[in-house]
Order: structure tokens, then sequence, then C-alpha cells
């Protein structure tokens, strides 16, 4: 079954990511620091969805 949440994350990373490419965004800027913000809910969902379930 696909994960949505992981796959919206991953969607507004990528569509951040391209535009503060495009912009030359500085480091702090908000959509940078949303950027390391999603980085860190996804692996954090990758190491929930990893745990055996008992």
């Amino acid at each position: 079954m696909a994960d949505l949440y992981l796959k919206a994350l991953e969607s507004e990373r990528r569509s951040l990511w391209a535009t503060a490419r495009l912009k030359g965004l500085p480091k702090d800027s908000p959509e940078r620091v949303r950027i390391a913000q999603i980085d860190a809910d996804i692996a954090a969902h990758k190491a929930k969805a990893k745990t055996p379930k008992p």
C-alpha cells in the first residue's frame, strides 16, 4: 500500500527545494528551514515504519 503521508512530504520537499534553488535563497530563509523540518519528519516516519510490530 502506498504511504500517502510520505509521498506528500517528499512532494512538498521537492517543490520547496526547486523554489529555493531557483531563487538562490539563503540557508536561514523560511523555505530552507521548512526543508530541514521535512527532512526530519521523513527520517522519523521511515524509522517508525521500519520498527517491527509485536
